[in-house]
């Protein structure tokens, strides 16, 4: 039988002792754990090992108090261990030498889990020192409270500091035995504070603002002894950091490392099996209160595991004292699970619903080998349009956080349109671009920290909006009473800023038009646009795509921004410069209307088929020679689906009392297809 013995003096050790006495059932495998302290047993029996644990690993054996080297290789021989895995405290450096050397005399294995260090150096707000010796030597030259956090085993140099009873307060483990050594030396009353850590950044900023610190003495315990949360806890409440660094650099593994080797060895799980054994949750938390939470969401957080998501989202469970990793980004949150099997249920919390442009999608794909349960949550129209006594089953649903959406177009077609905003001063941006296109007097709601005690919800025209500040997490509810979803090609040409600058005609521009088979989510070129009234018009079919127009005159590039502004086309864009050269850096085109090609229609449409191979083409030609060159491209080409037509169009224009027909120019439509 192999008989595997910890030393758990960390969180890691006690997690570790957790896995492997689940892990180890139906195997030949015994656990034994040492803790220095009673206390430290119990917290192995208590929070590590459940009742129901307890009945399905009874061979684990838990060994109290503390060892010298003698007394590790006695226990090494008389339990016959095959395998120590050291998990004390980074700062324990005694403690590892003795373990090792144990070890080196009874041939036993030995592996160290080592604590991830952070990597924290010295700046402004952190002073670090070598040893609580120089700690102490420092801070006898200052003056304020200090709140000491580095344990009690040495807590006697501190008693080396001028005044120390009065100014340094010292937070322990809360055990009768350590409160008592602490009173002998004269820690007591309100500066000696007993609790189990870690401690969360908002107890830590309380216990600082309590004792009005000027000092947070602290060792770098990593992240699972947190580290992190001491440190910005320091600094929201104005203290300066005394950080004893680590006194070596130690060799060793990972938690994830350590638990792969021992899969692989005592065949505890395998990849797939450890996978399908655990539970990944994600957790709609509604607007971020914990009132906002359902209560099935909340008790999804209270049975797991580790909580993991965005710093201010893992704020809204505080209170759970759970194990919490910040993090938002799917690879980090993928690699943090995968490296940690020790945590059997994850709960990956997530803002507003899971189903409302939130990463649930992603995440449901890279948990795909995993047990996964979905929590839906309050979404933000829900919450918003509910504070504005309104219904939101009418209303348009957009996101400007972290993507691109052309509000305008959705302001033109729909009367309500609820948008989330994501960036600093996106209010503001938007309001304005509602001004620009045309829509200064549409009523602009906006939303900003909903459901927390500084929610401020304010309203106005987007004429008026425009002036207010907002925080860059808000929402906005527009309402456009003049909305309408009515959308057919044949622009009058009258409509159009024209000057002096050629233009396709309505009637063929609407024939055009058909032959594109365009989509509401379509990247058009306009190749020769003039003065851009096929490209308006495409912009206004495809809302949700975007259209480039290419032009080489300055003047038609003029009246093209102009008619963009005047018909409310955010997504056309215009790009002065000749074809091909001018389409190179251009994002891949679905569709392509050519009106001008100054001579190099093959090398545009080449370019064309060479960033879409399935790209719909159309092209508009009054000259023969066009035509013709029309016609060899078609066949030199990998297009089908090829398409000519000749259109002769005859427009009306009284004299005197009568309608005289005058004809146009007849132009030849030929449309094509890639053939990919």
């Amino acid at each position: 039988m192999d008989k595997i013995l910890i030393f758990a003096g960390t969180t890691e050790g006690r997690e570790l002792a957790g896995y492997l006495c689940t892990g180890t059932v139906d195997k030949d495998v015994e656990i034994h754990v040492c803790t220095a302290t009673e206390y430290g047993g119990q917290l192995i029996s208590s929070n590590v090992v459940s009742d129901a644990d307890k009945e399905a690993a009874p061979g684990m054996k838990v060994h109290t108090g503390r060892l010298t080297t003698g007394q590790m290789e006695d226990l090494m021989k008389e339990e016959q261990i095959t395998l120590v895995i050291d998990a004390t405290h980074p700062y324990a450096v005694a403690v590892s030498e003795n373990i090792q050397n144990a070890c080196k005399q009874c041939g036993t294995e030995y592996l160290r889990l080592l604590r991830g260090n952070s990597n924290i150096r010295e700046n402004k707000d952190i002073t670090v020192v070598s040893s609580i010796d120089e700690a102490v030597e420092f801070l006898k030259n200052t003056e304020g409270n200090v709140l000491v956090t580095t344990g009690s085993k040495e807590l006697a140099k501190y008693t080396a500091i001028p005044d120390y009873q009065n100014r340094i307060f010292a937070r322990v483990l809360s055990t009768p035995e350590v409160a008592a050594a602490c009173a002998k030396l004269g820690f007591q009353g309100k500066n000696l504070i007993c609790m189990q850590g870690p401690f969360s950044e908002e107890l830590n900023i309380a216990m600082l603002k309590q004792i009005k610190a000027s000092y947070l003495v602290t060792k770098d315990s990593g992240k699972s002894g947190g580290f992190e949360e001491k440190i910005t806890a320091a600094r929201r409440a104005g203290a300066q950091v005394i950080l004893i660094g680590r006194p070596v650099e130690e060799t060793g593994y990972s938690m994830g490392e350590i638990l792969e080797l021992l899969n692989r060895r005592f065949g505890i799980l395998n990849q797939k099996e450890k996978k399908e054994q655990r539970l990944v949750s994600l957790i709609g938390i509604g607007m971020g209160t914990p009132e906002n939470m359902t209560r099935e969401a909340f008790g999804a957080c209270v049975e797991a595991d580790v909580l993991i998501g965005a710093k201010r989202i893992l704020d809204t469970v505080a209170e759970l004292g759970k194990p919490v990793f910040a993090a938002y980004r799917d690879n980090e949150i993928k690699d943090f699970v995968e490296q940690h099997p020790e945590y059997k249920k994850i709960a990956v919390l997530l803002s507003g619903d899971i189903g409302f442009y939130s990463g649930a999608k992603k995440m449901l794909d890279i948990f795909e080998d995993f047990r996964t349960e979905v929590y839906s949550g309050i979404s933000s129209v829900v919450y918003f349009c509910g504070k504005l006594h309104t219904a939101w089953e009418d209303v348009h649903l957009i996101s400007l956080h972290g993507r691109e959406a052309n509000a305008i177009a959705a302001v033109k077609r729909y009367k309500k349109v609820f948008a989330l905003i994501g960036q600093q001063d996106g209010v503001n941006q938007l309001c304005r671009n509602l001004c620009s296109y045309g829509f200064p007097d549409v009523m602009v709601y906006a939303g900003e920290n909903l459901s927390y005690s500084n929610e401020r919800i304010l309203s106005g025209t987007a004429k008026s909006m425009a002036q207010e500040s907002f925080e860059k997490l808000s929402v906005v509810l527009i309402e456009n009473q003049d909305a309408s979803m009515v959308v057919t090609h044949g622009i009058e040409d009258e409509a159009f800023l024209r000057d002096k600058v050629p233009m396709t005609k309505s009637e063929v521009r609407s024939i055009s038009l058909s032959k594109l088979r365009l989509k509401e989510d379509s990247v058009i070129y306009d190749v020769g646009a003039g003065t851009g009234s096929v490209s308006v018009e495409m912009a206004l079919q495809s809302y949700n795509g975007f259209v480039y127009a290419i032009e080489k005159k300055k003047e038609a590039v003029n009246l093209i921004g102009e008619n963009r502004k005047k018909f409310a086309v955010p997504n056309l864009k215009v790009i002065e410069g000749l074809a091909p050269e001018a389409l190179e850096d251009l994002p891949a085109p679905t569709h392509a209307f050519i009106g001008g090609s100054s001579g190099n229609l093959k090398q545009i449409m080449e370019l064309i088929l060479a960033k879409n191979p399935a790209a719909r083409i159309v092209i508009n030609a009054i000259a023969l020679e066009t035509v013709a060159e029309a016609l060899h491209c078609l066949k030199e080409l990998p297009v089908k689906e090829t398409d000519i037509a000749a259109v002769s169009v005859g427009k009306s224009k009284e004299v005197g009392h009568y309608h005289m027909m005058m004809g146009q120019n007849p132009v030849y439509i030929i449309s094509c297809t890639g053939n990919h």
